[in-house]
This record gives C-alpha cells, structure tokens and sequence, in this order.
C-alpha cells in the first residue's frame, strides 16, 4: 500500500516567533494614545460645532458611549478575540461574494478611519508646535511629521507598549492638572458659571429645546467615539491564561478606557466653554485646534504651557502611529486570505510607503486643516462602530437584541446626520473603497492562476484507492461533474482517447464556496456505477484538480495524466465563470495553473483534451 502522507499547510510551516503580550492595562494605553489623543482637538471641536451647548451636547455623547458603544465592543471582543474586530462579525453572517464585497467596503470605511487619524493627528500636532492653524508653515510641518512616522515603521516599530504606557500616563496626568485648575477657576468665580447659563438659555429658554438641540449637534461630535476600533483590534497583544482570560480582559481594556475618557471629555468640555472667550475658537484664533493647551498656557504659564504642547505633539504624532500599526495589521488579515492582495502586501515595508503616500495626498487635499477632516473621519468611526453594533445584535438573542438593536440605530441615524451635515466624508470614503476593490479584483484575476495548496488529507477510503491506482507506472485522472454518469464517461474517455488497459481513476469537485480563495482539501474515497471514485470539496475546480494532481505526484512519486472533455460554450463567459463560480475553462485553467508552478514540463502532469 502506498504510504499516503496527511500533510497540513499550517503545521509544515515556519513557527513564528510568539509574540510578546502585555498587562491589559499597558494594552489599553497602546490603543489609548488614539482614543486619549483626542483630547487635544475634541473640546475645540465641540465649541464649533455646538457653542455654549457643547457641555450638554458632550453629555450626550457620553450617554451613547457608556450605554451603547461601550456594551456593542464589550460584545465584540467576546465574538472575535483574535483580532479581527468587529468586520469579522459581518464576515461570519454573511457570505460569499455578498460578504466579501461587504468585508471591502468596511474595510474602505476602515481605512477612512486609521489614515484620517494619522492626517488629522499630525495636523493637529503642528497646529500645537506652531500655536495656530494659520501658519504658512502647517502643511510642510504636518508632512514632516508624517515623513517622520513613515521612518519610524520602515526603521523598525519596537516597543510601543513601552512608549505608549509613558505618554499616555505623562499626558492624562498634565490634562488632568489643566482641568483641575480650570474648574477650580470655575470655583472661585460663579460669575462665569452664570454667565454661561444664562446665555445659553437666554438662546434657548425651553430646557427640553436646548436638550432636543444637543441631540442633534451630537453626530458633530462623533469623534469621541474614536478608539473602540483599535481597542478590540489589539486584543492578541493581552496576556492571559487562556482566550476567556483575555477576553474577560480586553472588556475590562474597553469599559476602563471608555470611563476614563467619558470623564475627561466631560469636564474639559466645561472648563473650555466656560474659560476660553469664543473668538478664540475662530480659524487663526489661539485656541483653534489647541483648546486645553490655550488652558495650560493661560492658567499655568509659559514652562508648564509649553511643555504640555510638546506631551499633546508626541501622543497626536503617535496616535497616528498607532493607526498605521492598526492598518499593517488589518489589512493582511483579510485581503491575503481573498487572494485579494499581491504578495508584497504582506511585507510592512512597502505597505508602510504605499500609506505614507496616501497620507500625503489627503494632507494636501485637506490642506492640513483638522476642521476640513473632521467630517470624514467622523464617518469611517461610525461606519465601523454602526457595522459592530449590527452583527453584535443579529448574533445576540432576546432582550440583549433589542438593546443592541436600539444602539445600532441610534448609531445608523447619527451616520446619516452626519453624511448629510458633512457628506465630504462619504466621498473620501468612496476613494478608499473604490481603490480597495479595485486592487482587489485586479490582484484576484492575477492570483486566480495560482497554485493554492493549504493542505490535503485523504480519508482511509481515499487512501486505498490511491494505493490500488498507483501500482503501475501511469496513473489517468479523470474529473467529473458532480452527479455525473461515470460509467458512460469512462467509456467516452476510453473511446476518445484510444485508452484500453489504463485505469482510469474518477475525480468528482464540488465548489462550495467560490468566492473563497484557498480551502484545506479533503479527499474522500467511494464508489459509484461500480467504478473507485474520489470527491472532494473546494472553491475552484482547475485548482484543485492541479492542488490533487501535484498532492498524487509528490505521495507515489508517479505524475499522472489529466483528462478533460471540451465543454460547450463561450470562451469568456466560461473565463469569469471561473472567476466567479469557480468551474469554467477547466482544462485550460488547470494546465496554466500548473505550467506556473512546475516550469519543467517533464515534470508537469499532462492534460488531455477531447
């Protein structure tokens, strides 16, 4: 009997290094320099976007955070604690090519969301180091900056926990002082307290009306709901005994940072509104895009001011060093496994040029103006956050769907506020998405001709049929279509290709699932019409009729013969057939999949056509 090797892709190859884990709450400051960053241009945000009514306004942004984002991402890490954040929920309930164009499109909004972060942080960043957003020198400072991030990655990344744990502490520590002081200032002076209130209801007296309008200026706001994303995408970064340990950590990781960040939007919302003269919020103004710095300036003098610039600049550069991590580890957890991505993706060198490109572009079409990119920012967030909150609650049962069910509208109706009030976000997101499923369906068509082996294992039925073929020097393998009248086909083979004592083994493929680029086969042994059959299930007919073929060659040391019949029909309509539906131009496929991966064509098994 042949010696039939169950051979599994994943376990021949390379081991990778283990990667070093964290403490959850080191881990939580990994994705905190995105999410805590923020401070340093959501409280001036909120007072262009909501006036005096931006306390109130951000009050509600901290209800939706607490009692919707925070349980929807909870809900998240329980379902894909590996990484995939909450995209792999869509991919799980929807499948298919329907799914993988949805899985492109998040990806798209995605995308909106980390590269904006990096554009909109650097530029934020320079407003601080030049102390206005109306400097001639904003845009080649924010290129610097993003240059600079750029040589890091293609340096080398190392240790970001470590740089990560140090700035987020160093920077919540001094806003915390800022704050302090802002609302000991409020303490010591209720003439301001009461001028706030009594202009914001001399606009609006009714309390329910100036209520009503928080609500509708929160989608303004939406930018504090930034971070979540990040924070489930780290999740293999936790230590833990086992995946439930980190599971249970990554929710202590989202509901901890979520806490930390609802009292430190609260508060700095009070004091910038109630402290900072309006004027100052103005483009050009002193407090444009640096409010809690104006605060720190103004309150603690030029060392401590000046310092807390500096600690803002380095978390904001960084936060968008965290986004192009979060990227180079999004995007290969996805496209490759499509077959939607060349393989230079894979490497982070390349991709980190091909993002830093992309960033200099949207820096330049946003003329590094933080106000300008709000809006599409604002959209890949609650993109991703609408997309989480939807698979969370069609996964969930019960009362816990309805709850669901409510924050994922609410979400969805704050995504349209938004796309209606800033519809430039949904245009930069198209570019994104318009570009990933372009380069997807071109490297598709490409990698299509692939020889996509990811293991084979015979059942012991297979096994003795392969043993009992392969006795002889020659083997001819003949696939049929499912359901197919073996007897009668053997005989046309027979007949057609003048084959009188050769065994003809049948080979009968299922496509399943065509959209999926690469599937581990299982071979499975049978009879049928009284004649030894293998079956097998997978994505594509050609490669697995050449996946079997070299699988054979390389277990018996015997290259077989392949035979095919013509099929009737159009010569391009079969082609995306193969494209699309996995069948299609079978033998033509089959002997140029085959004549990339084995270029000697001595080597090569042979394909009949007739």
């Amino acid at each position: 009997m042949v010696n039939v090797v169950r051979r599994d892709w994943f376990s021949a190859a390379p081991r990778k290094k283990t990667e070093r884990t964290y403490p959850w709450w080191k881990v939580m400051c990994l994705s905190g320099v995105d999410y805590f960053s923020t401070l340093g241009y959501q409280p001036g945000i909120a007072i262009l976007a909501a006036g005096a009514l931006a306390p109130i306004a951000t009050v509600v942004l901290v209800a939706v955070t607490l009692l919707g984002a925070v349980p929807v991402y909870r809900r998240v890490a329980q379902h894909s604690p590996h990484g995939l954040g909450s995209i792999a929920l869509m991919e799980r309930l929807v499948h298919g090519w329907t799914g993988k164009l949805l899985v492109l499109v998040l990806l798209g909004f995605a995308m909106t969301d980390f590269m904006i972060t990096i554009t909109l942080s650097s530029a934020d960043a320079a407003a601080h180091i030049l102390h206005s957003t109306e400097s001639p020198l904003l845009i080649p400072v924010t290129l610097g900056l993003i240059l600079g991030l750029a040589a890091v990655f293609l340096r080398g990344f190392q240790e970001a926990v470590g740089v990560a744990v140090a700035l987020v502490v160093v920077y919540l520590s001094m806003s915390a002082v800022v704050i302090g002081v802002g609302l000991w200032q409020l303490a010591g002076s209720t003439g301001l307290v009461a001028h706030w209130w009594h202009g914001l209801f001399a606009q609006h007296s009714n309390p329910w009306l100036v209520l009503a309008l928080a609500i509708i200026v929160f989608p303004k706001l939406a930018l504090g709901l930034s971070g979540f994303e990040t924070g489930v995408s780290v999740m293999p970064l936790i230590r833990a005994a086992d995946l439930p340990g980190r599971i249970r950590a990554a929710r202590r990781l989202v509901l901890t940072s979520a806490v930390l960040m609802c009292a430190y939007l609260i508060t700095s919302s009070v004091v910038v509104a109630m402290l900072i003269p309006e004027r100052e919020f103005g483009p050009g103004g002193t407090a444009d895009g640096r409010a809690l710095a104006w605060l720190a300036h103004h309150y603690l003098g030029s060392v401590f001011g000046t310092a807390y610039d500096w600690v803002t600049v380095s978390i904001l550069w960084f936060a968008g060093a965290s986004a192009m991590a979060g990227l180079l580890a999004l995007l290969p957890k996805y496209l490759p496994r499509f077959g939607m991505a060349p393989e230079w993706a894979r490497r982070s060198r390349p991709m980190v040029g091909v993002l830093t490109v992309i960033a200099v572009l949207i820096t330049w079409a946003f003329q590094a103006s933080v106000d300008k990119q709000s809006g599409a920012y604002a959209t890949g967030v609650l993109v991703v956050l609408f997309s989480g909150a939807v698979g969370v609650t069609l996964l969930s049962r019960g009362r816990e769907r309805l709850l669901f069910g409510i924050t994922a509208v609410v979400l969805g109706a704050t995504l349209a506020a938004n796309i209606v009030e800033r519809p430039d976000g949904v245009r930069v997101a198209a570019i994104f998405i318009g570009a990933v499923v372009l380069s997807s369906a071109i490297s598709r068509g490409w990698r299509a001709f692939e020889l996509r082996d990811v293991g084979v294992t015979f059942d012991p039925a297979a096994e003795r049929i392969l043993a009992a073929y392969t006795v002889g020097p020659r083997l001819a393998l003949v696939p049929a279509a499912p359901g197919a009248d073996l007897a009668f086909k053997e005989q046309r083979i027979r007949q057609v290709n003048h084959l009188r004592e050769e065994s003809l083994l049948m080979l009968e493929i299922r496509v399943e699932d065509p959209s999926a680029f690469v599937d581990k086969l299982t071979v499975r042994g049978t009879t049928r019409d009284d004649l030894s059959l293998l079956t097998v299930s997978a994505s594509s007919v050609p490669n697995a009729v050449a996946v079997l073929a070299v699988e054979i060659r390389e277990l018996t040391g015997i290259t077989p013969d392949i035979y095919f019949e013509w099929a009737p029909g159009n010569p391009l309509k079969d082609m995306l057939r193969f494209l699309f539906l996995g069948r299609g131009q079978n033998a033509t496929v089959t002997r140029e999949i085959l004549r990339r991966h084995i270029p000697d064509e001595q080597e090569r098994p042979v394909i009949h056509v007739s």
